[in-house]
């Protein structure tokens, strides 16, 4: 079969080609590609021949799809699938199977990270230093006690909850299901309003869908404390950036940090969060440490090795 990597998986060229060598043993054809397309003509060029694809997270419009007449499977290199085209890919009979769990540490620790920055007030205390100032003004709050809220309560959702347990946090948690987490780990299921009103941080671990776009509107913002911040590693588009931005700039709300947005970066110079008080922004990087990379790139071989032998794992569609 003619196998297409679209896109780097930033793991070591000795490792991809342990990977490649498998496959062309079997007899497969590999062709890996050390750049992204810069458009869909150039995506269509390299994948219309496919029967397999793999994919990041560059976004394939259904005129790629369309375009790739032998295309049978695609293996995901992310977590979400939102950015293929799903309905066209169930139409084509293409089979889809994404790489849930590769980053969940990693997502987690972020999500502690922008935390800690902003409560400790880090990027402010950097420039004090630098600025041959003091600590005045800078005194900040610790993580043990506060309430922590977790809006999604996935695998990530659940990791954030293990670190956040250990932080020595109090645990509130949205999800319409209950999950069986270990015995020394006490969650509080509350629904989303409560989760909003009663926490002093919020971390949102959502998928992106028609029942998620734009659930974090300026009305759920409102019911957050006015020291509360808002830490959003999911996907941008299920909260109103706008309104946050100005809710942030009000000082209705304590601080955000945020690592996704309603496009990938780089985001236009006007986008709201640009200027917004109290922010902290990363480029999509969450999900991007070594380790996760490298345990990635293993499920996407692995779901490629296993369709072929007849035993798929982690499909999604």
């Amino acid at each position: 079969m003619k196998i297409v990597l679209l896109e780097p998986l930033n793991i070591s060229q000795e490792k991809l080609a342990t990977y490649e060598a498998k496959l062309t043993a079997a007899g497969h054809n590999f062709t890996a590609y050390s750049t992204r397309a810069s458009s869909d003509q150039e995506l269509i060029s390299r994948a219309k021949q496919a029967e397999i694809l793999i994919i990041a997270n560059q976004p394939i419009s259904k005129q790629v799809i369309y375009s790739c007449p032998d295309l049978k499977f695609i293996s995901v290199a992310f977590t979400g699938f939102d950015h293929l085209p799903m309905e066209v890919c169930r139409k084509q009979d293409i089979l889809v199977a994404n790489a849930a769990g590769y980053a969940d540490q990693s997502v987690a620790e972020l999500v502690f990270g922008l935390t800690i920055s902003l409560l400790r007030k880090l990027s402010k205390s950097d420039q004090a230093v630098r600025n041959s100032q003091t600590r005045t003004g800078l005194i900040g709050q610790q993580l043990a006690g506060k309430k922590f809220g977790i809006i999604g309560f996935g695998k990530i959702g659940q990791k954030t909850a293990q670190l956040a347990g250990a932080f020595g946090c109090e645990l509130l948690v949205e999800d319409h299901k209950k999950i069986d987490l270990a015995d020394d780990l006490v969650v509080k299921y509350l629904s989303l309003a409560d989760v909003m009103a009663k926490s002093d941080i919020i971390s949102l671990h959502l998928p992106l869908n028609s029942s998620t776009k734009g659930l974090i509107d300026a009305e759920k913002i409102a019911l957050m404390k006015k020291d509360a911040i808002l830490i959003n590693t999911a996907r941008g588009a299920v909260v109103d950036n706008e309104a946050l931005a100005q809710a942030l700039n009000k000082d209705q709300i304590g601080g955000a940090g945020i690592d996704v947005f309603e496009m990938e970066p780089p985001i236009p110079a006007d986008h709201p969060l640009i200027n917004a008080k109290n922010t902290i922004l990363t480029p999509h990087l969450a999900f991007a440490t070594k380790a996760a990379f490298n345990e990635r790139a293993e499920i996407v071989f692995n779901n490629i090795n296993n369709w072929l032998a007849g035993e798929p794992e982690n499909i999604v569609n």
